[in-house]
């Protein structure tokens, strides 16, 4: 059964764009199809200082594949592109790059390790900008 998902995606250290580009082309190639994808918007960093700038995206992504696989190939496609550490305990810092579940269908999910909708979304110029401009 193939389910709609809306992915954000950021990028603020190294070929910005690049990144971007690549984790999209991975998701192709992993598990599902990217059928629409916004812009990039250049965004100042949200939660934390840095002199680095983000680039921010959302991708519609067609998907067989189950909100914790989802959640897995995310994280594998972050360490592909070499993130090496995960915000924790909302400590955030820059990255290669960083793809979020926004909306998986019309699921909620609130589990420990994967809540959906993002819960910050709405909250979040950045991902409500492009997300706005692809649904």
């Amino acid at each position: 059964m193939q389910h709609t998902v809306y992915l954000g995606l950021g990028s603020n250290i190294g070929d910005r764009q690049q990144y971007i580009d690549l984790a999209v082309s991975n998701i192709n190639r992993l598990f599902g199809d990217v059928v629409r994808q916004s812009a990039c918007y250049q965004t100042e960093p949200w939660g934390f200082e840095s002199d680095n700038a983000f680039l921010n995206a959302v991708v519609m992504v067609k998907t067989e594949c189950s909100p914790r696989e989802v959640l897995r190939w995310t994280q594998y496609i972050e360490r592909l592109l070499g993130r090496r550490e995960k915000s924790k305990d909302g400590i955030y810092h820059d990255r290669t790059i960083d793809i979020d579940i926004l909306l998986y269908d019309d699921l909620t999910i609130n589990e420990p390790d994967l809540v959906i909708p993002h819960p910050l979304m709405y909250d979040r110029d950045f991902v409500m900008t492009p997300l706005r401009e692809i649904l």
